[in-house]
């Protein structure tokens, strides 16, 4: 079975000060410190997310 595509997720920004739709979409990737990551499939749905919140996050592909 092929292995699915992962990304890492890193949380660059905090999340104050930016509107409530956007810290929940920042909990639901997982991302709750600054500095921290995640490393996620690359789904259309995770790709939703981080579009919502791309001042706020780096995105690079992982191993």
């Amino acid at each position: 079975m092929a292995e699915k595509k992962k990304i890492k997720v890193t949380l660059k920004k905090s999340g104050i000060g930016y509107t409530v739709r956007q810290n929940e979409t920042l909990l639901g990737l997982g991302l709750r410190k600054v500095g921290r990551s995640k490393v996620l499939n690359d789904t259309p749905a995770i790709r939703g997310m981080i579009n919502k919140v791309q001042h706020l996050v780096a995105v690079e592909d992982a191993a």
